[in-house]
C-alpha cells in the first residue's frame, strides 16, 4: 500500500499501512508526504505483540480473551511506534481525558474506571460550547517553552471522543471517587506516582529519560489537584472553580484552539 503521511503533536511520521483500515482510523490526521517524516510502519510481528499484550490484559482481570482484527491492532502498533519515538521530540503519551474550556485544556487521569470519561462529559454538558473535548483516552502532551500544551489523536477511545486540536494545558486533576465534592491543590511530589504511571513510558532507556524530564517541567508549569468526586454535574462546577480561583495555578501560555 502507498505511504501515510500524518501529524501528531506537531511532529511528521510516516506509515506503509498492512491494511486499509488505518487509513480510515487516522483520517483527520493526515497530511502531504514529507521529507523528514518519521517511519512508524508495524510489522506483523508488532501485530502478534499486540495482540499478545491484550490477551494477558483479559487473563489478569479474569474476563473472556477478546478477539481483535489484525486491522485494528495495527493502529495499536502504529501508535505504540510514535509513543517510543515522541519523547525524544519533545512529546509523550498520556492516559487521560483532556477537555477545553475557552481555550484552556484541563486533563483529567485517574486509575481505570475511576471515571475520568464521565467527568470530562459533565464538563461539556456543564460549558456547552465552550468545551471542546480534545482527546478522551489518549492524547499527546508537548512541552514547550511556552508551557505544555495537550494535542488531539486518532486514539481517542472507544466512543472516538476527539478533534485534531491543541490547547495549552491549564492543569492536571487526578480523580477520585467520593460522596461529595472536594478539590485541592497538590504537589508535585503528591501527583509524580500518578503522574509517571499514567503516562506511557518507552522501552528504550534514553527516551524513558526524556519522558521523565518532560514530566518534570509539566509539574512547574501546569497546575496539579486531586478531586473527590461523584458523578452529579456539581462535581464540573467544584472542580473547575478550584482550579480557576484566585489561588490557582495559571499555566496557560502559547498555541490556543
Amino acid at each position: 500500500m502507498e505511504p501515510l503521511y500524518l501529524r501528531l503533536a506537531e511532529t511528521p511520521f510516516r506509515v506503509t499501512p498492512l491494511h486499509g483500515y488505518l487509513r480510515t482510523f487516522c483520517e483527520g490526521y493526515l497530511c502531504p508526504p514529507l521529507p523528514d517524516a518519521i517511519d512508524i510502519s508495524a510489522t506483523p510481528d508488532d501485530i502478534a505483540f499486540e495482540r499478545e499484550l491484550s490477551a494477558r490484559a483479559d487473563e489478569l482481570l479474569g474476563v473472556p480473551t477478546r478477539v481483535f482484527r489484525d486491522a485494528y491492532l495495527e493502529t495499536l502498533a502504529v501508535y505504540r511506534r510514535a509513543a517510543e519515538l515522541l519523547p525524544a521530540h519533545g512529546a509523550f503519551l498520556f492516559h487521560g481525558s483532556a477537555v477545553a474550556v475557552d481555550g484552556a485544556a484541563y486533563l483529567f487521569t485517574a486509575k481505570s474506571g475511576t471515571g475520568k470519561s464521565t467527568h470530562a462529559r459533565l464538563w461539556r454538558e456543564q460549558f456547552g460550547g465552550r468545551a471542546v473535548m480534545i482527546n478522551d483516552d489518549k492524547p499527546l502532551i508537548r512541552v514547550t517553552d511556552g508551557g505544555p500544551v495537550v494535542y488531539g489523536t486518532p486514539w481517542n477511545g472507544k466512543h472516538r471522543l476527539g478533534v485534531n486540536a491543541s490547547a495549552p494545558l491549564r492543569a492536571v486533576c487526578i480523580l477520585t471517587r467520593s460522596a461529595s465534592n472536594h478539590i485541592e491543590p497538590i504537589t508535585a511530589r503528591d501527583a509524580w506516582p500518578m503522574l509517571l504511571q499514567q503516562a506511557y513510558r518507552p522501552r528504550d532507556t534514553a527516551r524513558l529519560l526524556d519522558t521523565m524530564r518532560l514530566l518534570d517541567t509539566l509539574t512547574k508549569t501546569a497546575g496539579l489537584y486531586r478531586l473527590g468526586c461523584n458523578m452529579e454535574p456539581e462535581a464540573a462546577r467544584v472542580s473547575y472553580a478550584g482550579m480557576n480561583g484566585p489561588d490557582a495555578k495559571n499555566g496557560v501560555s502559547g498555541e490556543t484552539i
